[in-house]
């Protein structure tokens, strides 16, 4: 069983995000909120160098994105919180799957694990956590759920994969896994059937429901 981290465990894409709103209408490139999580998340900023530079006239540098990630980190820090019912369906599916779970995340490693500690998902997912900074290539590629599939032992295609985005469903089909996509009230009307177009085989709203989905689709 194989989780995205940002927007299925931790509701960390409004603080990401707002962070990056603000930085880019900084550099004279101004998006609502809405607008700019519709354009980025699901997305590692650097893999957006093109488009921002577009926008803003000025090169995206090595320091402006220290920056970004010093002002990214310190909002998680204070402000995270795990997505409801998150912690408790891990918690399940970790028992029922006897530890066979890992987090492959399309953001970088050291984002990735603050945000497991400090929701209390750490336990569940230490030495099994994947970045897919540190793969050949990004979501929408399959490499980081190859990785985290290749370290638990497992056959892609025997694994399930969670993800609330367009770019992770395909990063989850393109890896031949089962993906169950998350789509919260929240994301939009639009949204359920955007993660079906993409490939998800079962949509959800509720992550306490998931738990339950996953034991009668997937065999463990």
């Amino acid at each position: 069983m194989l989780f995205d981290c940002d927007g299925v465990l931790v509701d960390s894409e409004p603080i990401t995000n707002g962070v990056l709103r603000d930085m880019l209408e900084e550099r004279g490139w101004t998006l609502s909120p809405l607008e700019c999580m519709q354009r980025f998340i699901g997305k590692a900023v650097k893999d957006e160098t093109a488009l921002i530079e577009a926008h803003t006239g000025q090169p995206l540098t090595e320091d402006w994105m220290v920056r970004f990630r010093e002002r990214r980190n310190a909002g998680l820090t204070r402000d995270l919180k795990p997505i409801p019912g998150a912690v408790k369906a891990v918690a399940k599916i970790h028992a029922v799957f006897e530890s066979r779970i890992a987090c492959a995340s399309g953001a970088d490693r050291f984002k990735v694990e603050l945000q497991l500690q400090k929701c209390g998902l750490m336990p569940y997912f230490k030495g099994r956590i994947f970045s897919g900074h540190e793969m050949p290539r990004s979501k929408p590629f399959p490499d980081v759920y190859l990785a985290a599939a290749a370290a638990l032992g497992i056959q892609p295609a025997r694994c399930a994969v969670v993800e609330d985005t367009v770019t992770g469903v395909a990063a989850g089909v393109a890896a031949g896994a089962t993906v169950f996509g998350y789509s919260p009230p929240q994301a939009g009307h639009d949204a359920p059937e955007a993660l079906r177009r993409a490939g998800a085989v079962i949509v959800f709203a509720d992550m306490a429901a998931l738990a339950k989905l996953v034991g009668a689709a997937v065999p463990h």
